[in-house]
């Protein structure tokens, strides 16, 4: 059934995808922003701890569910095996309105200036397909402003010299600290180091007509029940809304964009929310569904003219998969460390971001979020009992005695780490779904063994009597912080779209989420992919004006 048409249909609505109906709607565009998941109120939060985002135990509570959404899931010995969101190696994202901003930690970090030009800061280590963004810091900064004043970021990173310039300060002032703050920052400072509070995309404050935090353990992998958690959902996804030039379609899977006879995009082909099919025609197409999913909605949208899948003439889209291999360490101290209060990380340093003799950049440190007793596991020290009266003392002894430290190390992409379109299994709706294969480059693990030993160093001079490391695997990255798998560059042979997010191949079609990073920092993307919405759509308006996109 063919509806209506309008100007522009956004393809999720998530960090990226609610920016830009929001620009769009407000310059006057006509929009349909589809969301395959559903739109959650702070009413259906629930504080599970087997049944979150974070955990996934029984399931995931902002989906998506299990049923009719496996992938396949290729090791490094060639094995292939079926994965379901709730089990581990699906680099699964919250699926709602929203996406991740639903449910994330929240960190609003901008990239360094050098994390856009790593190729001509340090080189291409063998094997990887490193690169320098198309774009610089400068181009960014502006859009990482309106992004921190618009949804709302608390924090202050004053105290970071490392950090690139900013004309304006964050709106909000930071949560009061913790006590493990306390315990890292006096520890950081004797070991000449710049510790801060992290910028975070919370209100510490009542702002934009929501509460302010109210310091639960609840926080990453949960909705927030009192709206404090700032993502696409309560900030600009209503304000695009309230234009009237923009409706949201939630529960609404989109097939395949649809392509005329010269190969451009004329809208896009949905089951809706009682799984009939649609065909929803727009002048122009913005793809907004994370790294994995962007990348095979780009591979199942094929076309004479396209016959490998839109803007995979080269066979770039689906490479370069990434995310953030997550290293640091844990240490246990005589005296109470934990005191329960949320949202957690509060405290970070940036001092290895850069600068580190014989590595390709490296991560911010901050202290870990909250804990789970079911998640606490994993950060018990080697040898510690598993199971039974043992197992108990414990958790007993080191729950409220450790303090983590960790950060996401700025990952090598390789070219063999993809997304493809499995041949033989569909989803729900008959749609072919993900094959992921891949590693993680050594130099990555490298880069994440020297953040890991530097977690170690400042944990030991806060007072911890027993440190442990926690070190990533060689297996594929991805998860929550995916992105690289539709890369944006100057050569259409090397990259899938150009500095503006535009596919080379097809002019009407755009890609905005962190699928087009270049690298992915050491730090959480979220608000570069905010930025990067921004970014894409500032330029969508100004070329509108002269009606290039009209299909």
């Amino acid at each position: 059934m063919s509806l209506k048409k309008v100007d522009a249909v956004v393809v999720g609505a998530g960090a990226g995808g609610g920016v830009v109906a929001k620009e769009l709607a407000v310059n006057g565009l006509s929009v349909v922003l589809l969301e395959r998941g559903k739109w959650y109120t702070p009413a259906d939060c629930r504080k599970d701890d087997l049944r979150n985002q974070r955990t996934t135990i029984l399931g995931n509570n902002t989906g998506p569910d299990d049923e009719g959404n496996p992938r396949v899931l290729v090791d490094q010995q060639g094995r292939e095996r079926i994965v379901y969101p709730s089990q581990g190696g699906y680099n699964n994202n919250a699926a709602c309105v929203g996406g991740g901003t639903a449910t994330y930690g929240a960190m609003a970090w901008r990239f360094h200036p050098k994390d856009f030009r790593m190729r001509s800061e340090y080189g291409a280590p063998e094997g990887s397909t490193l690169e320098d963004w198309p774009i610089s810091y400068d181009d960014l900064e502006p859009h990482y402003e309106k992004a921190e004043w618009e949804i709302g970021v608390s924090g202050d990173d004053s105290g970071n010299p490392f950090k690139g310039p900013r004309k304006k300060p964050l709106p909000m002032p930071p949560l009061p600290p913790s006590r493990e703050e306390t315990i890292l920052r006096a520890a950081a400072l004797r070991l000449g180091l710049h510790p801060f509070n992290i910028p975070m995309l919370r209100n510490s404050v009542p702002y934009g007509g929501r509460a302010s935090c109210m310091r639960c353990r609840w926080c990453v992998g949960f909705l927030c029940e009192v709206d404090a958690k700032n993502g696409t959902q309560n900030t600009v996804i209503p304000a695009a809304l309230a234009t009237g030039n923009c409706e949201l379609r939630s529960n609404c899977m989109v097939k395949e964009i649809l392509l005329d006879d010269r190969g451009r995009a004329k809208g896009v082909a949905y089951f809706d929310a009682n799984g009939r099919l649609q065909e929803q025609p727009a002048d122009l197409v913005v793809v907004s569904g994370a790294a994995t999913e962007s990348a095979r909605l780009l591979l199942n949208s094929k076309h004479r003219l396209h016959p490998n899948g839109l803007g995979n003439r080269y066979d770039w889209v689906g490479r370069n998969l990434q995310g953030h291999t997550y290293t640091g360490a844990i240490g246990f101290f005589e005296q109470e460390t934990y005191d329960d209060l949320g949202p957690g990380a509060g405290i970070a340093i940036c001092d290895y971001n850069h600068g580190n003799k014989g590595l390709r950049g490296g991560a911010m440190l901050a202290n870990e979020f909250i804990r789970l007793p079911i998640q606490f596991l994993n950060f018990l020290p080697p040898g510690a009992p598993r199971w039974g009266k043992a197992h108990k003392d414990a958790m007993r002894k080191f729950y409220t005695h450790t303090i983590a430290v960790q950060g996401p190390t700025q990952e090598m992409p390789v070219w063999e780490s993809r997304v493809q379109l499995d041949p033989k299994v569909k989803d729900r709706w008959g749609i072919p779904v993900l094959r992921m294969s891949g590693y993680r480059h050594p130099h990555t693990l490298e880069i994440g063994n020297f953040m890991s030993e530097k977690a170690a160093q400042w944990l030991k001079q806060a007072g911890a009597v027993q440190v442990w490391p926690k070190r990533a695997g060689q297996g594929l990255s991805g998860g929550q912080h995916q992105a690289g798998t539709c890369r944006m560059g100057n050569d259409p042979k090397t990259s899938v779209v150009n500095k503006y997010c535009q596919l080379h191949e097809v002019d009407n079609v755009f890609v905005a989420d962190g699928s087009v990073h270049v690298t992915n920092g050491g730090f959480n993307p979220v608000l570069t992919i905010m930025a990067i919405g921004y970014w894409a759509a500032d330029y969508i308006v100004k070329t509108w004006k002269g009606t290039r996109f009209r299909s």
